[in-house]
Formats: C-alpha cells, sequence, structure tokens
C-alpha cells in the first residue's frame, strides 16, 4: 500500500477566475508536473486518487443556503465576481470544480481515516480558508479545510481536530468557523495582516467554549526561515502537543516563499521542506499519522511546485533534492518577529505551556 495519496483531477483546471489572475490553473499544474517528472514519480510511496464531487449537504456543514444558491446563480448567468474586494470571481464551471474541491479533501479525510493511506495530500482548487459562512474572499469559494473539519467531528466522532494554517494570509473564514468550539484548535502563522484580511491578530483566541482554541502568529513583512521555525519550535509543538489532536488538517499555502507575487514572507522552500517534517513527525507521534493537507495559496510559478514536491516527499517517506537560498533577514525585521512570538506566548500562557 501506498503511504501518501495525492488527490488530484483535471477538473480542478476548469476553474477560470480571468486573464492574469494569480490563482490560475497553472500553478496546479506546475505542482502536478513537477510530481510526475522529479524522482518521486518513481517511487510507490504515494499515488494519484481521483476525488468524488461533494454534495451540497457538505457544503452545508459550514457554508448558508443562500450563499450556496449565489454561487449557482452566478456560474449560471456565466460567471462574475463574488465578492466587494474584486478579486474572487466565478466562472461557468466554478461551481463545479469548487464542489469537487470540497469533496476532493473529504475523499482525502476519508482514505486516511479508514486506514487505506496513512495520509493525503489534496491538491484542489479553488482554495478555502478565506471562505465565510455566507461570502467569498481571497481567491476562496468554499472552505474545504473547514468542511472537512466539520465532518471529521460529524462522520467520525472526533472531538479534537487540528487545523494548521501556514498560508502566507490569516484564514479569517476558518478562525470564524471555529472560533467557538474547543473541538477544533485553529493555529495560524501568517504576515502582518493589517492590509489583509484584517483578522489574525494575537488577541483574538477565541470565545466561549473556543476560548483558548485560536492561535495566531502574525510575523511581520520578510520574515525569514530562522523567525519562522522558531515559531513553529517554540509555540507551535509545544502547543499541539498539549492539545493532543486525533486528526491533523493543514491549510497547505504555499504562497510563504520568497519570490511569490502575491504574499510578502521571505521563506525559503528547505523552510517549507522542514516545516512538513515537523509536521509529519508531529502526527506520528500524536494521532498515529493521520494527516490530510489541503492546498490554499502559493502563486511562485518557478517554485511553487518544488515546495509541493517536497511537501509530498516528506509526507511519503520519499527523497527529493531541494536547491534554493535561505535569505537573509534584517536585523529590525529579526527584532520584530521575536517581538511577536513572545507576544504569542505571553497571550497563549494562559491556556498552554509555552
Amino acid at each position: 500500500m501506498s503511504r501518501t495519496a495525492v488527490v488530484f483531477s483535471p477538473v480542478y483546471y476548469r476553474h477560470n477566475p480571468g486573464r492574469g489572475h494569480p490563482e490560475s490553473a497553472r500553478r496546479l499544474r506546475i505542482i502536478v508536473n513537477e510530481l510526475k517528472k522529479s524522482r518521486l514519480r518513481g517511487v510507490e510511496n504515494w499515488q494519484f486518487v481521483k476525488p468524488e464531487k461533494a454534495r451540497l449537504e457538505d457544503v452545508e456543514l459550514v457554508h448558508g443556503v443562500e450563499y450556496i444558491e449565489l454561487v449557482e446563480n452566478v456560474c449560471r448567468s456565466g460567471g462574475d465576481l463574488l465578492d466587494t474586494e474584486g478579486d474572487t470571481v466565478a466562472s461557468p464551471k466554478s461551481l463545479e470544480v469548487a464542489l469537487h474541491a470540497v469533496g476532493g479533501t473529504l475523499r482525502a479525510v476519508d482514505l486516511v481515516m479508514k486506514e487505506k493511506f496513512q495520509n493525503a495530500f489534496a491538491l484542489v482548487r479553488p482554495p478555502g480558508h478565506h471562505a465565510g459562512k455566507y461570502r467569498a474572499r481571497g481567491f476562496c469559494i468554499f472552505n474545504n479545510v473547514a468542511i472537512a473539519a466539520e465532518h471529521l467531528l460529524k462522520k467520525f466522532k472526533l472531538n479534537r481536530v487540528l487545523i494548521l494554517d501556514i498560508d502566507a494570509h490569516h484564514g479569517n473564514g476558518t478562525q470564524e468557523t471555529f472560533y467557538e468550539t474547543s473541538k477544533v484548535l485553529y493555529i495560524s502563522l501568517h504576515q502582518d495582516p493589517r492590509d489583509f484580511p484584517g483578522t489574525g491578530f494575537t488577541d483574538e483566541i477565541g470565545e466561549g467554549e473556543g476560548l483558548g482554541y485560536n492561535v495566531n502568529i502574525p510575523l511581520p513583512f520578510r520574515t525569514n526561515d530562522q523567525i519562522y521555525l522558531k515559531a513553529i519550535n517554540g509555540v507551535v509543538k509545544h502547543v499541539i502537543h498539549q492539545y493532543e489532536p486525533q486528526f491533523i488538517l493543514v491549510s497547505a499555502g504555499l504562497d510563504g516563499h520568497y519570490t511569490d507575487p502575491v504574499a510578502s514572507l521571505s521563506l525559503s522552500t528547505l523552510c517549507y521542506q522542514e516545516v512538513y517534517e515537523t509536521i509529519v513527525n508531529l502526527a506520528s507521534e500524536i494521532c498515529e499519522g493521520k494527516l490530510v493537507s489541503v492546498l490554499e495559496g502559493g502563486y511562485s510559478l518557478g517554485f511553487v511546485g518544488k515546495i509541493a514536491a517536497a511537501a509530498v516527499a516528506k509526507m511519503s517517506g520519499a527523497f527529493y533534492s531541494v536547491d534554493d537560498k535561505v535569505p537573509v533577514i534584517k536585523e529590525r525585521i529579526k527584532e520584530q518577529g521575536e517581538k511577536v512570538i513572545n507576544e504569542v506566548k505571553r497571550v497563549q500562557r494562559t491556556f498552554w505551556n509555552v
């Protein structure tokens, strides 16, 4: 049996947000081509698996019926903007593709829960973590990871699901969905969110039953590997060990790379490789390896394929050679980053031993 399922279908190419839009089918083609052409393809540790189309009832686990009908009507009428910020566009095929994105994510979860695979990477689009109950945002139509978490809670009766969001932008939709529950721990490392999406600050820690189950680490622009990994090792690992999740979901934004045209972090492919090694080890230690990674952002056409391949390699136990430089961090940014990490520790110390 292969260790890792890579859920993918050419159906994901049919969502077309328009010429020049960064969330294009080309980014996914590059990832798939890298997986096929690299040495990974000769290894039997992983295999492609086709997604299934989600039912509308699956989408309703997170999204309101009125919103789903809006997406349906916009697509039926030929496509148009779905948000007021002007960056989330639906084309005629977008509802069909978005349902396959949800379905692909749920298939990945089911394959792992039923022990057909140790873990899975859902190579889906459009992405999801900015989508809230009643609205699209930030290129996202349906919140694939949030729906997967609800699916784990309801179908498999889990009580502790971790969502680790490593996208360069805060997952406002995911945070909103689970802000008042302890059954889902949401941890997000992201760039300064003041410009977008306006959420993800250190004092956003959950409410009611969810108090303490929301951890935000808003890092300064141009944060590099050193500070990012310090946040992972100094905060994230400790909280995850104490929460003891039964399943780990990763919102796999690959847009923190220093060449990414949409985000403003300065991470290297080597950093992503180390992050995934940490995630895989945590899953192995805590939840019998149960891990599903779901594609979110990542728009550097020169590196997104390499980052994804490095992640799949770590998940599957295959070898993948990474050749990349590590940007040097300015002392001022390093100091700001360390200050943020210390602030996160101060805020979260009420709930976790950090």
